[in-house]
């Protein structure tokens, strides 16, 4: 489990810089590896911008909804990599407390709404049906990992969890597992 920003920022860029694609000729699912990885390189960038900017907030959600993106990508066999995310059990200054907490249940209620908002696309014979299951399950468990920790008072680890929860969901959409029967503003695609 990561117990600071430092580090969380320091692990995910190491887990970037180790990433690659075992899908070596152009196809849909190299496009679809690409484009996961390019959003997991975004929201690293992103993550630094805000830490650069004195918004720990944001840079704790950049970096775990990033994650999300690079494990789901790997489950799916189109990135190779070997750390996945553990968790955030870390908290952040005391001074972002207002701003965390709104973030943090803004985005528990948005991970809500999204996860409803998709049905699973592959047909019931494709191979890629058992994956709507185990991305359902892994959204749901990190989604109630954040719920735990909210009713604990740990809104970082929350968010995190929130965050990571929401990166596996969006990933989902993008790699076709889901689609997306509801309000589209919620995701990325």
């Amino acid at each position: 489990m990561i117990t600071d920003l430092a580090s969380l920022s320091s692990i995910y860029l190491r887990s970037l810089e180790g990433v690659s694609s075992p899908l070596v000729n152009i196809s849909p699912l190299r496009l679809v590896a690409d484009q996961i990885l390019e959003m997991a390189w975004a929201y690293q960038k992103d993550g630094e911008v805000f830490l650069r900017s004195d918004d720990q907030v944001n840079a704790l959600a950049s970096w775990c909804y990033g994650y999300g993106w690079l494990d789901a990508g790997s489950y799916l066999g189109l990135l190779s990599r070997t750390d996945p995310f553990s968790g955030f059990a870390g908290d952040i200054h005391h001074s972002y407390a207002e701003r965390l907490k709104e973030k943090t249940f803004r985005y528990q209620r948005m991970l809500s709404a999204a996860s409803a908002a998709v049905n699973d696309a592959p047909d019931a014979s494709s191979p890629l049906c058992q994956s709507c299951t185990i991305f359902r399950e892994i959204i749901f468990r990190w989604q109630m990992n954040g719920d735990d920790y909210l009713m604990e008072g740990l809104c970082a680890s929350a968010l995190a969890s929130f965050s990571y929860g929401y990166g596996w969901l969006d990933s989902g959409v993008r790699s076709g597992i889901f689609q997306i029967i509801g309000d589209r503003h919620l995701f990325t695609a």
